[in-house]
């Protein structure tokens, strides 16, 4: 017997999770990815998810479009503190790219489905790397407060995963594999490149929590005991995702405060987003340092292929 969103919409005591109907996914994909492309048609490169610590970021960029989520089919809109909520279409570096002024998060009610819808178009447009930023707490008593962290390896703690539900193989493999989520290559570059700049930067595990509260002291001891190094709300969907899309990712967080079992202090929110605010040129250095290698490269191949 079929089962069709109409009979189940009608049964009161039966029903199944939206994720059921994967198909759609990609139609959506497609619709959104037409209207990007009709204000740009340029194939990009490279996708940034401008998180907490980045925003800046894109009044750098070679601006070529810009378009507001509310415009584009399917997109969320951003509620979190210091979101903008645009896609900024353009150039750094001479690299194609698109950076969203904004992300989603489980915390405001989106499904983890929504959250990462952005990736699937990211990919869908043409990006092959995606970057993408946070604001941490760190559990590490060999970080301070404004060092960077370059994610390694990441622990899912959230209650969900974007992957659950029938797969669409054109989008992605049913069992993706995680043994290296985050690119080796990109993670010790970014890690020269913050020495060769001069400032502080670690390699770490991030673990992921749905949020919005901060974690209680039992649960910053737990973290650090499974392994992570710092805890935030963000990033690990859509890694997933782009992991399952087959693109690289580069993960970077700001350690905003300190999140040590034994001597924790109440969250300043104000104080968070300053440290945010002040590590800013240090994240933007390993970003710009990351895309002017991939233009380098990129120049390579093409001279080879000639």
């Amino acid at each position: 017997m079929m089962i069709s969103k109409t009979m189940i919409s009608k049964t009161s005591d039966f029903s199944l999770p939206e994720t059921l109907f994967m198909h759609d996914l990609a139609a959506q994909i497609e619709e959104a990815t037409s209207v990007v492309r009709r204000d740009w048609a340029e194939r990009p490169r490279v996708g940034i998810i401008l998180g907490t610590g980045l925003g800046s970021l894109a009044g750098q960029i070679d601006t070529e479009a810009v378009l507001s989520y509310e415009t584009i089919p399917h997109f969320p809109r951003s509620t979190a503190i210091s979101h903008t909520g645009q896609l900024v279409c353009g150039r750094l570096q001479g690299v194609p790219l698109l950076a969203m002024e904004g992300r989603f998060h489980a915390y405001e009610g989106y499904s983890y489905r929504q959250i990462t819808f952005p990736v699937r178009v990211m990919r869908a447009l043409g990006a092959e790397l995606l970057i993408v930023s946070n604001a941490c707490g760190a559990m590490n008593p060999q970080y301070a407060r404004g060092d960077i962290m370059v994610i390694e390896d990441h622990i899912n703690l959230m209650n969900g995963n974007p992957l659950i539900g029938v797969n669409d193989e054109k989008l992605g493999p049913r069992f993706p594999d995680m043994s290296a989520p985050y690119d080796p290559q990109l993670i010790e570059r970014a890690l020269e490149i913050a020495q060769c700049e001069g400032f502080v930067a670690h390699k770490g595990v991030y673990a992921v929590v749905t949020g919005p509260n901060l974690e209680t002291r039992a649960e910053y001891r737990f973290l650090r005991t499974i392994g992570a190094d710092a805890v935030g709300m963000s990033t690990v969907p859509e890694a997933i995702v782009a992991v399952h899309a087959g693109m690289r990712v580069l993960g970077l967080s700001i350690v905003t405060d300190m999140c040590l079992a034994d001597a924790l202090q109440p969250a300043d929110i104000d104080q968070i987003l300053a440290t945010a605010a002040e590590a800013e040129p240090k994240l933007r250095k390993i970003v710009l340092g990351i895309l002017a290698a991939e233009e380098r490269n990129s120049e390579f191949r093409n001279t080879s292929a000639i």
